[in-house]
């Protein structure tokens, strides 16, 4: 018998390992790029709001958890293959922005870049949320941590580059 529906069609394990497998090699392509110690880094003039160093591991540990957990969940919920075609493109985009940030800011030694790439990552993460919650708004709101996260990351990087003409 076949329906029309073909929720959970690609089964929980494959799709909650592909979403975590695609935010582990996110979280680990963008920490490759990620200097902290650098003469550069240490260099810029940084507002006095900004976290210390530890704390950024600390928030995006659960955060990828969270992208990882709602992609999944709402891979299976989609009601056939083009919305989790959209889904899935949706959540590929987000994560190539989110790792990009890091490559943009501290690979090209470039707030400016860095900037416009996590203003591109926020406007990702209201459409990754739009589309989730046209499948479970329950599962879209564990995203507003993520989203929430990234506009205060989006604020401290303008604070750098305002500091770093």
């Amino acid at each position: 018998m076949t329906s029309t529906n073909t929720r959970d069609s690609i089964g929980p394990w494959l799709r909650y390992g592909a979403t975590t497998t695609a935010v582990t090699t996110t979280a680990v392509l963008g920490a490759r790029a990620v200097d902290p110690a650098s003469v550069w880094y240490r260099s810029l003039r940084k507002p006095s709001w900004q976290p210390p160093s530890w704390a950024f591991g600390a928030v995006w540990t659960p955060l990828y958890a969270t992208i990882a957990y709602a992609g999944g969940h709402a891979l299976g919920e989609a009601a056939g293959r083009q919305e989790r075609t959209r889904l899935a493109t949706g959540l590929a985009t987000n994560l190539a922005l989110n790792a990009g940030w890091n490559w943009l800011f501290f690979r090209l030694h470039s707030p400016r870049a860095g900037l416009a790439g996590t203003l591109l990552l926020n406007v990702s993460n209201v459409d990754l949320i739009r589309r989730i919650a046209r499948v479970d708004r329950r599962t879209a709101r564990t995203l507003l941590p993520y989203a929430a996260w990234c506009a205060f990351a989006t604020a401290l990087n303008a604070s750098i580059v305002r500091k770093n003409p």
